[in-house]
């Protein structure tokens, strides 16, 4: 079967796989310490639940406007004006079906084949391939633990050249947590602007950091608009991950071109999430804070579980819901030299056959010798898990 080039350019998701085989293995029985999804635990707030509910009841099951109800696009820029300081119009936003399609859209209209886009790493695995997919060259721009694997102004400027059409910032970032400061990020903006590059600001986890990081967005800067992109969604913050409402705001041009591709994709996302997300961004946010306390606990718990562990090394996420641990010393090339697996894939294929732990190998975010862990489960999970993980690496500590 011949298939197009495009589709043979991209891979399926990595995180996807991983929770494919999590599953296989907890339908037949077996106990999963299950690291591996990427959303939280926590139930949609009720109001929200009952928004729908009544979205339903009052027949709200028709189509609507391809970018989103009008109620729904006023509150997203209400809601981002005072949560985040931004100063949007409806006229600038359209509805999206979650934040992985808001991304692919902006990417689909701005990138052509030959364009460049920056991409600090550890990145999003969707990151790279959406911008192959739409013909473009990803270009990775390392960070470092010392920095809490946040992405410097200097560094996005010395991976510019005259080929660079976008930079996407993940922050808080998945995998690795990590939250470029307000003044940063600033100073990266005032990078793209003199470049003349776009500025993609993914904001999925912006309500979801620890002391001293505080919710931001590039968005609130003096004069940004003419270069930023915001993408959102109410997958995390309203633990709506299965609702797929995200949401762009952008110049009106860039809006009514994702506009215009979406008319002839998906139309409009899901009438009835729409009034939920709708529920969200104009009711309480009374179920963030515990949501981050909890959270909070959580990263306590699992950084220091994996810091015990002799011979792995992990930093604080400064933001999300991920502990991004170094296992390097466990590889054949790692430090080490310990002959346990030849790269995170192989190890992460023996935790999940040998410790039945899911983790997702670093090499699916650009981060050869780490693993993610995403701590969106329970304290008791969390303990299991790292019990399994320390008797797994202790004993190959012991054999070595």
């Amino acid at each position: 079967m011949h298939l197009t080039e495009r589709i043979n350019r991209i891979q399926a998701s990595p995180t996807a796989a991983v929770i494919a085989e999590a599953e296989k293995l907890k339908l037949r029985g077996v106990d999963v310490a299950d690291f591996g999804p990427g959303e939280p635990d926590f139930p949609t707030p009720d109001h929200i639940k009952k928004a729908a509910i009544k979205a339903i009841e009052e027949n709200k099951t028709k189509y609507t406007a391809t970018p989103g109800i009008m109620p729904l696009r006023e509150a997203i820029c209400a809601w981002h004006k005072r949560e985040l300081g931004s100063n949007y119009e409806p006229k600038e936003c359209v509805v999206n079906v979650g934040g992985k399609h808001a991304i692919f859209n902006a990417v689909s209209v701005l990138i052509e084949h030959g364009d460049e886009v920056l991409i600090p790493a550890p990145y999003w695995v969707s990151f790279p391939d959406i911008v192959k997919y739409a013909g473009g060259t990803p270009v990775y721009v390392a960070t470092t633990p010392e920095d809490g694997f946040a992405v410097k102004a200097s560094a996005i400027e010395k991976a510019i050249t005259p080929k660079t059409r976008l930079l996407i910032l993940n922050s808080p970032s998945n995998p690795a947590g990590g939250v470029v400061p307000p003044e940063e990020f600033e100073r990266i903006l005032a990078v793209c602007k003199k470049h003349n590059i776009w500025l993609m600001g993914d904001e999925c986890y912006s309500h979801f950091v620890y002391a001293p990081h505080k919710p931001y967005s590039i968005a609130s800067a003096k004069d940004s608009k003419a270069n930023v992109i915001i993408v959102g969604s109410v997958s995390k913050t309203f633990a709506m991950t299965g609702w797929r409402i995200g949401y762009t705001l952008a110049p009106e041009a860039v809006v009514a071109a994702s506009n215009k591709l979406q008319s002839q994709s998906t139309s409009n996302p899901t009438s009835i999430a729409q009034y939920a997300a709708l529920a969200a961004m104009t009711g309480p946010m009374d179920a963030v804070p515990p949501m981050l306390a909890e959270y909070e606990k959580r990263r306590k718990r699992i950084v220091e579980g994996l810091r015990n562990i002799p011979g792995v090394t992990c930093e604080w996420p400064g933001g999300a819901f991920y502990a991004f641990p170094n296992i390097s010393s466990f590889l054949t090339n790692g430090p080490n030299g310990h002959a346990l697996a030849k790269n995170c894939t192989e190890l992460s294929r023996q935790l999940l056959d040998r410790a039945q732990v899911a983790v997702v190998p670093g090499e699916a975010f650009g981060a050869p010798g780490y693993l993610r862990l995403s701590y969106a489960t329970s304290i008791e999970r969390i303990d299991e898990g790292l019990r399994r993980l320390e008797k797994f690496f202790t004993r190959v500590e012991a054999a070595v």
